[in-house]
């Protein structure tokens, strides 16, 4: 974004990157997520530090799997999740500024 301008449909799916992160409890489950034991964390360990019903942190996992931030799997009755590092190297490097000395 720094380096030359974006293009109509990368800027499309950043909004969408960037609309899934925006939601507080989303941002927490990612957090969440990434600091769990072993870099993935079982649906039933995302609902407890919520003041939201489990159907409500469901939708929002489907958001932050949707956006490609999280990957997914179903084990027996439990789905798993964990962080999907490209996304996130792809937002770090689209946010790194360069190093010219320059601020806004």
């Amino acid at each position: 974004m720094v380096r030359e301008p974006l293009g109509e449909e990368a800027a499309v799916d950043l909004a969408k990157t960037f609309k899934a992160l925006a939601d507080p409890v989303r941002l927490r489950l990612l957090s969440l997520i990434a600091s769990h034991e072993g870099g993935e964390a079982c649906v039933c360990d995302l609902t407890g530090p919520f003041d939201v019903s489990q159907p409500t942190i469901s939708h929002h996992l489907k958001v932050l799997r949707e956006a490609g931030l999280v990957g997914s799997e179903r084990r027996g009755t439990w789905v798993y999740y964990w962080l999907l590092p490209a996304a996130l190297a792809r937002l770090s490097s689209l946010l790194d500024a360069p190093a010219d000395g320059r601020s806004g």
